[in-house]
């Protein structure tokens, strides 16, 4: 017999091994200790294990719905983290009974929305998710850059470029508001995650430009001030970041972002063969 449960009241062992179990086919192979999985997954993804459910037979887990709830672009949503079954288990009707679970949470606690990502190739998981009522609404792409030393252009303009706090990132946030971030680069998973290093462009005392990059070399924010923009202040940072970590390669990833992905092309980025769907649902 299927038992559902919420996952707070489960040891997070059987949380992670639920986890691997459901992923153990995936198309992309998922494999993590169970600490980093704790990290990544409870940490800057959101994920809340009381927002989430199991499912269990006898005792065993094989089945998972993670699920995170915050404020995103101003509306109360619930983000689906992951869902994930046991293949034996799969076609059973068990993912809509975690599913439902899942927007009972949602419904509970005041939201209006329910997102989640899911990988463009993976027809099983869309198809559920459009039966679900969920509608695609973004397209995410991810770029590498896998030769960062090779860039080079001169600013055109005289510019300061020196490192900064998180805080001074933050202190943008109204002025990227009208465009559509996605839930892994917004200012709410930025702030969660440990040893970005983050550059700002200045012009005498203004701020005209800013970068958020990781010690791999993955850009999760860039940004320039309209009028000081096709100047190479963007490239100007990511060439002081090259420089002073080192770097080998560089990823960056966007959704529906006319002007990250020309500036992305422009800079010699190859656009990875991987990409996501934003798939909403409203409640």
């Amino acid at each position: 017999m299927i038992i559902y449960d919420c996952c707070s009241n489960i040891e997070f062992e059987k949380v992670y091994e639920s986890f691997n179990i459901g992923f153990s086919d995936y198309m992309i192979k998922i494999e993590m200790p169970k600490e980093e999985f704790m990290k990544r997954f409870f940490g800057p993804e959101g994920n809340k294990l009381e927002y989430s459910f199991i499912a269990l037979d006898k005792g065993n887990p094989i089945g998972l719905i993670l699920g995170g709830i915050k404020d995103y672009e101003g509306v109360k949503t619930l983000r689906c983290g992951a869902l994930c079954l046991h293949p034996e288990y799969r076609g059973k009707g068990i993912s809509k009974a975690l599913f439902e679970l899942h927007k009972q949470a949602a419904l509970d606690n005041g939201c209006k929305q329910m997102f989640l990502e899911v990988i463009v190739g993976n027809d099983r998981a869309i198809k559920f998710y459009s039966n679900m009522g969920y509608d695609k609404i973004y397209d995410i792409t991810y770029y590498t850059h896998k030769a960062p030393a090779s860039i080079n252009k001169a600013v055109e303009a005289p510019i300061d470029i020196r490192k900064i706090d998180f805080d001074t990132v933050l202190s943008l946030s109204h002025k990227t508001n009208d465009v559509h971030v996605n839930w892994q680069n917004d200012f709410d998973y930025l702030k969660k995650l440990q040893g970005l290093s983050h550059y700002g462009a200045y012009e005498a005392s203004e701020l005209i430009g800013a970068l958020s990059i990781s010690p791999s070399g993955k850009i999760f924010f860039i940004w320039t001030s309209p009028e000081y923009r096709h100047r190479g202040i963007a490239t100007s940072l990511i060439i002081k970041a090259v420089n002073n970590h080192n770097l080998k390669s560089l990823g960056i990833s966007f959704p529906n972002n006319a002007n990250i992905e020309g500036f992305a092309k422009h800079t010699k980025f190859e656009k990875d063969k991987i990409s996501q769907y934003e798939m909403y649902l409203t409640i």
